[in-house]
C-alpha cells in the first residue's frame, strides 16, 4: 500500500505540473486577456509535432528550443492577423474564430503528418530510472518534466510580479487607454502575450509528446480540462493554476490508482446508500471509471460554492 501511495503521489505531481506547463499559457491568454482561445491545445499538438519533425534532423534539444519559439511565432501571427480584427465583435466572435482554427490545425496535422501515432521518444540521456523504490522504477524524464515545470513557473511568477515587463503587461489589460497614453504600444503587448502563451502551450506539447504521445487527438484529451484549471485556480491567477493543476493531477492519478467502487468509498466515510436497483449499477462503478468526470465535478463544485476560483479576485 505504501508503494501505491508513493508512485501515486509522483506521477500525480508530474501530471499536474504537465497540466500546469499547458495551463499556464491560457492563463496569460484567457484569464489576463480575455480572450477565449479554445485552440490553444491545438499549439500544444504543434509543439509536439514541430519538436518532433526537428528531433529528426538535430536531435530532442534543439526540437525542445526552436519548437515552442515557431508555436509562438505562429500564435503571434494569429493574434496580428486574426484575433485582432476579431477581437472587437466580442466574446462570441472570438470563442467561433478559436473554435475554427482548432478544427483548422488538427486537419493541417493530420494532412502533413498523418493520422498515425509518431514515434517520438524521450533523448537518450535521460532514458534510465533515477531511482527504485519498492521494486519500481521512476524514470528519468518524468523528474525531467517535473523540474521544466517548476521552473516556468517561478520564472513566470517573478516576471508577472517583480519585473517592468509585468507591470506594463498588467496596466495594458486593466488601463489600457492610460498605457497607450505612457508611450506603451498596447496592441504589440496583447499578440506578445499571445505569443508566449502559445510558446508555453507549444513547450507542454514538446514535454509531453515522448511521455502521453504524438497522435493528432492529443489537443482533444487535454483541451478540455485547461479551462477547468483556469476557472477552478482562479481567473487571473497563475498561482492559482499551478495548485488547481496540482489538485486535478493527484485527483485524477489517486482515483485511477485506487481500484474501490463507489459503494466502497461511501463505506469507508460511514455513509449507507439505500438504492433502488436502477441506482445499484452507479454504486457499483469504479473510481477508475469515474476518474475523468472528476475535474468537471470539482468545476461544478467550485462555481458553486467560490465562484472566484481558489485564488481568483474575480468571478468566472
Amino acid at each position: 500500500m505504501s508503494e501505491l501511495l508513493f508512485f501515486s503521489l509522483l506521477n500525480g505531481i508530474v501530471t499536474g505540473l504537465l497540466l500546469f506547463m499547458l495551463a499556464s499559457g491560457l492563463t496569460l491568454i484567457f484569464s489576463m486577456m480575455g480572450v477565449l482561445n479554445f485552440a490553444h491545445a491545438s499549439f500544444y499538438m504543434l509543439g509536439a509535432y514541430f519538436a518532433y519533425t526537428i528531433s529528426l534532423y538535430v536531435g530532442f534539444w534543439l526540437g525542445l528550443i526552436l519548437a515552442p519559439l515557431l508555436v509562438g511565432v505562429l500564435g503571434a501571427l494569429v493574434e496580428r492577423y486574426g484575433l485582432r480584427y476579431v477581437h472587437r465583435w466580442g466574446h462570441v466572435a472570438e470563442l467561433i474564430f478559436t473554435f475554427g482554427l482548432a478544427f483548422l490545425i488538427e486537419e493541417v496535422v493530420q494532412f502533413i503528418w498523418g493520422k498515425e501515432t509518431k514515434a517520438y521518444h524521450e533523448p537518450e540521456i535521460l532514458q534510465f530510472s533515477l531511482f527504485t523504490f519498492f521494486g519500481q522504477d521512476f524514470p528519468a524524464y518524468k523528474a525531467f518534466m517535473l523540474l521544466v515545470s517548476i521552473a516556468i513557473f517561478i520564472v513566470l511568477l517573478l516576471i508577472l510580479t517583480r519585473s517592468r515587463i509585468g507591470l506594463i503587461i498588467q496596466a495594458a489589460i486593466t488601463h489600457p487607454n492610460m498605457t497607450a497614453m505612457l508611450g506603451h504600444n498596447v496592441p504589440l503587448v496583447f499578440m506578445g502575450v499571445f505569443g508566449v502563451g502559445c510558446a508555453l502551450a507549444g513547450l507542454a506539447g514538446v514535454i509531453a509528446g515522448p511521455a502521453l504521445g504524438t497522435f493528432p487527438g492529443m489537443a482533444v484529451v487535454l483541451g478540455s480540462i485547461v479551462f477547468v484549471i483556469v476557472v477552478v485556480g482562479g481567473l487571473g491567477s497563475l498561482t492559482g493554476a499551478f495548485v488547481a493543476s496540482l489538485l486535478i493531477g493527484l485527483l485524477q492519478t489517486f482515483a485511477i490508482a485506487l481500484d474501490y467502487s463507489v459503494s466502497d468509498l461511501l463505506a469507508v466515510l460511514n455513509i449507507s446508500v439505500d438504492a433502488e436497483s436502477a441506482l445499484r449499477d452507479l454504486w457499483a462503478l469504479s473510481l477508475p471509471q469515474v476518474a475523468p468526470i472528476l475535474p468537471y465535478l470539482l468545476l461544478v463544485l467550485i462555481l458553486i460554492f467560490r465562484p472566484t476560483g481558489l485564488f481568483g479576485k474575480r468571478e468566472t
